[in-house]
């Protein structure tokens, strides 16, 4: 049996679409940085990280292994240290299309704590340690996320009120890594020109912060795809900026009338695979139920290793 249907009959079926996608006009590569040593981060100067490979798989005589090796380089993130033609159903960690490779290492929180609030992306930390920076939609679960990683209750303040976190929040794990918590993207109650200053300095995070590994953009999976997350997405992979898709709420059906969690998912990527050459890295995860906490973490262990080589 083919790879591809193990991984569709085993985990989750409905999110990889058969049908053939039209060839996008202008499609994105993803990037994750090499490694970086603390003391040799990129010069601004210096030339954009370089992407980790994906090298053809040997040509084989059987369709089938050819459809697999396919399925494997455009479907899959596969991770430094793994040749595709290597990949078994068993390194594919449950629920994502994430690869677990040699650089997966001790991912478990230990310690935590809040370091600081910055208004200005200069006013950051400068201890050159990795950080992975948390972003989505107001009201899409950042803080409660936060708080399921860590497993402790309001070290991510959560509130009513979407659109409360207004600054650049960094949280400290281990004593070696950050979290940062970034504001809400789309709050409709505020004004037009906090939004506009909000996507200044958020963007000048994105574009100048030479220690950031990853961003980790949630999505909504309780909603049909919405298209400033679909933008978002594009402008991170326009400036090659790393990230995986990070898909919350994935116990909760709105209304008891909108679509399930999964069907929504699969709409957004059908989306993004139009963006994109190879699929991003992306996982399930319900801040409720645990689903994909201890994945994620193992996801954002052996990326961080890799940069930290």
């Amino acid at each position: 049996m083919l790879l591809r249907n193990r991984i569709l009959t085993r985990q989750i079926a409905s999110f990889f679409s058969s049908s053939p996608c039209l060839p996008p006009q202008k499609p994105l590569t993803l990037s994750f940085p090499a490694p970086v040593h603390h003391s040799t981060a990129r010069s601004p100067n210096s030339p954009l990280p370089r992407r980790i490979s994906v090298k053809p798989m040997a040509a084989k005589a059987k369709t089938t292994l050819s459809e697999t090796a396919k399925f494997v380089q455009t479907d899959l993130f596969v991770p430094p240290g793994v040749e595709p033609s290597d990949v078994t159903e068993d390194m594919i960690l449950p629920y994502s299309n994430i690869v677990q490779g040699p650089f997966a290492g001790y991912s478990q929180i230990k310690e935590v704590q809040f370091v600081k609030s910055s208004g200005r992306p200069k006013d950051c930390p400068k201890d050159d340690r990795p950080e992975f920076a948390i972003l989505g939609r107001s009201n899409v679960g950042k803080s409660s996320l936060i708080n399921a990683l860590v497993r402790k209750k309001e070290i991510a303040l959560t509130s009513k009120k979407p659109g409360k976190t207004q600054l650049i929040n960094h949280f400290l794990v281990n004593k070696s890594w950050y979290i940062v918590d970034l504001p809400g993207y789309g709050f409709a109650n505020a004004s037009e020109s906090a939004r506009m200053d909000w996507s200044s300095f958020t963007k000048g995070y994105f574009l100048n912060r030479e220690t950031l590994v990853s961003v980790l953009l949630l999505i909504d999976a309780s909603v049909p795809p919405q298209k400033i997350d679909l933008d978002c997405a594009n402008w991170l992979g326009r400036n090659n900026i790393p990230m995986t898709f990070v898909f919350t709420k994935c116990d909760k059906v709105k209304g008891g009338k909108g679509k399930r969690p999964d069907e929504n998912i699969r709409n957004f990527q059908e989306f993004i695979k139009e963006n994109y050459r190879q699929h991003p890295p992306w996982i399930m995860t319900s801040s409720v139920t645990g689903l994909g906490r201890d994945e994620l973490l193992l996801h954002l262990s052996q990326l961080r290793n890799y940069w930290d080589n």
